[in-house]
This record gives C-alpha cells, structure tokens and sequence, in this order.
C-alpha cells in the first residue's frame, strides 16, 4: 500500500506540476504567437484565413480532425501550391486562430461558415477545394449544394461518405477525457518529445512552423472540436444524402497506409479497406479518380509535389 501510496503522489504531483505550466508558461508562448493570416467576424467568432501566392484559380485547404494549427501544417503544401495558384487556409472555428462558436456542428454550418469566411477574406468563387480527412464530407456537401462555386474537389486521403454508422455511446463519453489531459498539461509536456524536428524540416516546415504546431497541440482540445468528433458520424449521414454533382471533377489522393492497412472501424461493415475506399468512389460516380501514394493519413506531409502535379493535372483537363 506504501509503494502504491508513493506512486499515486508522484503522478498526482506530475499532473499538478503539468497543469501550472499548461495555465502559466505553456499558455503565455501559445498567446505570443500571431495569426499568419486575418481574423474575420463570422456569426459569433472570428475565424483565421491564411493565404500564399496570386494565381488565377484558388485552391482551399481545409483541415481534417484534431489538426492543431492547419495554417503551418499545411505550410510546404502552400508554398509549393502558391507558385502558380492562389492557396487559401481555412481554420474552422475551435482550430488554429480561430475562435470557438455556440453554434451546432453540422455539415451545412461548416459549409456556410467556410463561405462567409472566404468572401469576407476577399476571395472569391470558384474554388477548388482540396480538403483533407473529415473535411472531404464538408466539401462534398459544399459542392452539392452550390454547384456554381466549385470548380474542383482533390481530396487528401478523405472520408468516406458512402458508409453511415452511429458512433459508439461509449466513445463519446471517454472524448472528454482529452480536455482533462490537455488541462493537466500532459500533451504540452508530451509534444516536444513526440516531435521530430529534424525530419519536419527535411520535409520543408520552417522552424517557426514546427515550434508553432508543438504549442498549439497543447490547447487542441476544447467544446467547438470535442463537439465536432462526437458528431462526425452524422456529418457523413447529411452528406450522403446529397448526390454529388457530375459536373465537378473529383480527384481523391489515397495513402497506402489507409488503402492497405487493417482498419478496426471497418468491422462494422464487413469491408476491407480496399473496398471501402472503391465504395466512396462509386458514391460520386464517373468523374471519381483516384491514386495511392506512400504515407500515413496525413498524406501531405511527404507528398507536396505528386500533390501539386495532381492537381495540375486535375485543373488542365477541367478547362479542356
């Protein structure tokens, strides 16, 4: 009992020692950090717009799930993207520099918001959307409801939006927990050791870029983005209730890692990954083409210039 007794105050003291820091040190570097791009009103916040290069066409990065700072992890991808296009970084409400909202967490919400931030930024339609993960489900939804606005969707290893399923009432009652972690300052603490700063450069982040995103993994967590992960399902749900238009070119950029690797999840529809993935195409139809590359999920990370010949590509044949 003594052992156990030592133990348990070691870990209490950790956590108290973690929170301090997460309320004093951790949060003052988080509140030195400026926005890279503007702060525009949107209902009841203010979202961040990041924006590289002046091309003719204009793409939209949008973030997948749990990403801290999009605005420096999508950094290399922008600056290679921004040689030849207007490159436009869309931090939804709770992520980034962006604010948090009251307002509910819906595919139609994420659109409109996405849509009031870009006209207030200054840019405007078509775009082409190049969403990353969850943000495929929104930009699907985007494309099928205002057709006009979009002139291409490439998708970066995207959420399928052919298969429903309700998440587990268990999964959603242990969520919260992150805030209890980010609280006690564990992932500020954990971040700089989980980094490797050494490949990230080799991949062309900059040192500000990396230091950055270490500090924002610290404060991920919070109501706008724990509400967005226990809804994630239905955003699926109102989005495939909508058929995506024949007219819009659909490219989607898989990694090996999702296509190949055994996925958990997948049990409840008795796919595999291959099979999950040529559904998602099916659902869009025709215009759907796709092509693995070597990565994780977060395809981008070592990818930028296949990514960027892709949409080259993508965009030459949509004008032809």
């Amino acid at each position: 009992m003594m052992i156990f007794g030592i133990i348990a105050a070691v870990i209490a003291g950790f956590m108290l020692v973690g929170a301090i820091l997460h309320a004093t040190l951790f949060t003052k570097k988080l509140q030195n950090i400026q926005p890279y791009g503007q702060l525009v009103n949107v209902d009841d916040g203010q979202m961040h717009v990041y924006s590289l290069g002046a091309g003719e066409k204009t793409i939209v990065l949008l973030p997948g799930m749990g990403v801290s700072l999009p605005s420096a992890e999508f950094g290399p991808l922008m600056r290679k993207l921004s040689q030849k296009y207007t490159v436009v970084c869309v931090e939804y409400f709770g992520v980034g520099f962006s604010s948090q909202t009251a307002k509910p967490r819906t595919s139609e919400n994420y659109v409109e918001e996405t849509r009031a931030a870009l006209n207030l930024a200054g840019f405007q339609p078509p775009y082409v959307l190049m969403p990353h993960s969850i943000s495929t489900v929104y930009s699907e939804y985007y494309a099928a409801k205002y057709p006009q606005e979009v002139e291409a969707l490439i998708s970066l290893d995207g959420t399928s939006t052919a298969l429903y399923g309700d998440m587990p009432a268990f999964v959603k009652s242990i969520l919260p927990i992150a805030k209890f972690q980010q609280a006690a300052g564990l992932t500020s603490l954990l971040g700089p050791l989980a980094t490797n700063k050494t490949d990230l450069l080799s991949k062309g982040y900059t040192e500000q870029e990396i230091n950055d995103m270490v500090t924002f993994a610290g404060f991920t967590m919070n109501d706008t983005v724990l509400a967005q992960m226990i809804n994630s399902a239905e955003f699926i749900k109102q989005t495939m209730e909508l058929p995506y238009p024949v007219s819009i070119p659909y490219f989607k950029i898989i990694s090996r890692q999702t296509y190949e690797a055994p996925n958990p999840q997948l049990k409840q529809f008795n796919l595999t990954p291959q099979e999950y993935q040529h559904k998602h195409l099916e659902r869009i139809g025709q215009q759907a083409k796709y092509e693995i590359l070597d990565g994780t999920h977060f395809i981008y990370l070592n990818n930028v210039d296949r990514i960027a010949g892709i949409t080259d590509d993508v965009l030459e044949k949509s004008n032809q």
